[in-house]
C-alpha cells in the first residue's frame, strides 16, 4: 500500500481509470477539477490517494478556503472536499483509513475542520470514516434521472410545467454561445449578499470557467434581451450535469420565471445531450424548512441523503467562528 500527497506523484491514467470505475464518481474528483482548484488564487488545492501496488483504490481531491478579512478567515479556514472521496469497490478498510488519517495529519494545521459534501452514497463506508473522527451529518439532495428524454418534462409537477409553457409564451430566451458572465454574475453576487449572507468566489472563477470544456452557462434573457438569469453547470463527461451556481431576478421578472427557466435549459440539456443524471447539488438538512428544496423538488427528482462528513481539528475555533459568523449574518439581516 502506498499513499500519494502530491499531484505529480499519482499517475494520470489510474486517476481517470478510477473516475470511469468508481461507483462514487464525481467531477470534483477529476484531474480537471484539481487544476482547475489549484488554478484559483483564493483557495489551496489538495490531494491525497491510496494505491495498491499500481492502481489507485482512493483518492481525495480538495481546497483550503477562508472568508474575508484577517479575523474571518481565521476563523473559517476549512477543507471542503465536494461530491466526497473517490473509491474504489476493492479499496479495503484499512487503505480508506489510511488515506482518511492521511488526509487529517495533512490538513490538521492548516484548516479549523475538514468537510465531504456527499453526492453519491457512502453508506457502505460510513463506519470506517465514524472510526477515523468523521462524524455524519445528514444532508438532502435531488437526483433527475435524465436517460429518458421523452419523459423528463413528464414527471416535472404540474404548475412547473405550466409556468415554463407561460415563460416561453411571453418571449423568455436561453442563451449559451458567447454567454453574459457579467451579468449573470452581478445577479448572483447580489442574491448572495442579500439574502444567501454566504461569500461567493470572485469573477475571475466565473469568467474563467466560461473557456473550459467542462462547464456551461445557461443565460436566461427577457424579450429585450437583457440577462435576467442563468445556471452554470459542470459536467462528467457525459454522464453527470452537476447544478453548481443558479440565479434569477424572480421579483423583478416574475411572469417570466428565470430561475425555473434556468434550471429547466440545463435539465432538458442534460436529457437531450445523453447525461444519466442531473444532479441538484443540496436541498438542506432534515432538520430545517428549506424554500431552496421545495423549489427544486418541482423539477420531478428523487430526493435522496447521501449526508456529509465533519471532522473538526480545533473545537474551540470551530465553536467560535460558527457563532462570529452567525452573529455577523444576524447582522446583515
Amino acid at each position: 500500500m502506498k499513499l500519494l500527497t502530491q499531484y505529480a506523484q499519482i499517475d494520470a491514467v489510474a486517476w481517470d481509470r478510477l473516475i470511469a470505475e468508481s461507483p462514487v464518481a464525481s467531477w470534483f474528483q477529476t484531474r480537471e477539477a484539481y487544476c482547475f482548484f489549484d488554478s484559483l488564487s483564493f483557495m489551496e488545492a489538495f490531494v491525497v490517494a491510496v494505491a495498491d501496488g499500481e492502481k489507485l483504490t482512493g483518492l481525495t481531491v480538495g481546497y483550503i478556503q477562508g472568508d474575508g478579512g484577517a479575523l474571518k478567515r481565521k476563523l473559517s479556514s476549512r477543507a471542503i472536499i465536494i461530491g466526497g472521496p473517490l473509491l474504489s469497490d476493492e479499496i479495503t478498510d484499512g487503505q480508506l483509513s489510511a488515506m482518511l488519517n492521511m488526509l487529517s495529519q495533512s490538513l490538521r494545521q492548516r484548516c479549523i475542520y475538514i468537510e465531504t459534501r456527499n453526492l453519491n452514497d457512502y453508506s457502505r463506508w460510513r463506519s470506517t470514516f465514524e472510526k477515523c473522527g468523521f462524524g455524519y451529518e445528514p444532508h438532502y439532495n435531488f437526483h433527475i434521472d435524465t436517460s429518458d428524454a421523452n419523459v423528463v418534462d413528464r414527471r416535472m409537477d404540474k404548475s412547473r410545467r405550466r409556468r415554463i409553457r407561460r415563460a416561453m409564451e411571453n418571449g423568455v430566451a436561453v442563451n449559451c454561445e458567447n454567454p453574459d458572465i457579467q451579468g449573470f454574475y452581478s445577479i448572483l453576487s447580489n442574491l448572495y449578499r442579500t439574502k444567501i449572507h454566504k461569500p461567493l468566489p470572485p469573477f475571475d472563477m466565473f469568467k474563467q470557467l466560461g473557456n473550459m470544456p467542462f462547464a456551461k452557462y445557461f443565460i436566461v434573457k427577457n424579450p429585450q434581451g437583457e440577462t435576467i438569469g442563468g445556471q452554470l453547470i459542470l459536467m462528467l463527461g457525459q454522464h453527470v450535469a452537476y447544478a453548481w451556481y443558479c440565479c434569477g431576478l424572480d421579483k423583478e421578472y416574475h411572469d417570466l420565471y428565470p430561475s425555473i427557466m434556468a434550471n429547466y435549459a440545463a435539465i432538458r440539456y442534460a436529457a437531450d445531450n445523453g447525461f444519466e443524471r442531473y444532479d441538484m447539488m443540496g436541498a438542506g438538512t432534515p432538520k430545517e424548512d428549506y424554500g431552496v428544496r421545495d423549489f427544486k423538488a418541482q423539477f420531478g427528482g428523487v430526493l435522496v441523503e447521501h449526508g456529509r462528513f465533519l471532522k473538526v481539528n480545533k473545537c474551540m475555533v470551530y465553536n467560535l467562528g460558527r457563532f462570529y459568523i452567525y452573529c455577523l449574518n444576524k447582522i446583515k439581516k
